[in-house]
């Protein structure tokens, strides 16, 4: 089955999931790939492009984010389009080790070969204690129920 657009609602979904696989690996220069070389995206308040500038930038995300686990899900599609809710749960090495969740919303457009070529997130950290992570040791990230207060 093609992960390429057109979507239907079954590629969609595969597409996130397997694009939330692929950032749980937080291998920068594999899920650099995944992006044409002129990519664009905003994360937050940073604006780049290309893969070699997005594998920068995922190299020094994944310094500060540790212990960084993800779930995504889709939100709406079309064709060549996808919007995607997610949230993550990291340390931040850069503030004492201090356990995080960020919510977000990404719209993601595609290239006819598969690849994104534009990556717009938004995204809010909150603190959290150990007692309320999801995403501890041993559990699998789609087996977490997430409430409608959080979705």
């Amino acid at each position: 089955m093609s992960l390429n657009p057109p979507f239907t609602a079954e590629t969609a979904r595969l597409k996130v999931k397997k694009a939330q696989d692929l950032w749980n690996t937080q291998d920068p220069r594999t899920v650099a790939k995944a992006y044409t070389p002129d990519s664009i995206w905003r994360n937050r308040s940073s604006f780049l492009s290309g893969t070699q500038a997005i594998e920068h930038f995922l190299t020094k995300k994944w310094e500060k984010e540790k212990s960084y686990r993800l779930r995504k899900e889709l939100f709406a599609f079309t064709d060549n389009k996808i919007a995607v809710q997610f949230w993550y749960e990291y340390q931040d090495s850069h503030d004492g080790m201090k356990w995080k969740r960020c919510y977000g919303l990404e719209d993601w457009t595609f290239a006819e070969d598969g690849r994104m070529r534009k990556r717009m997130m938004s995204g809010n950290d909150v603190e959290i204690t150990d007692t309320e992570r999801w995403y501890k040791e041993g559990v699998d990230v789609e087996d977490v129920q997430i409430s409608e207060a959080h979705w």
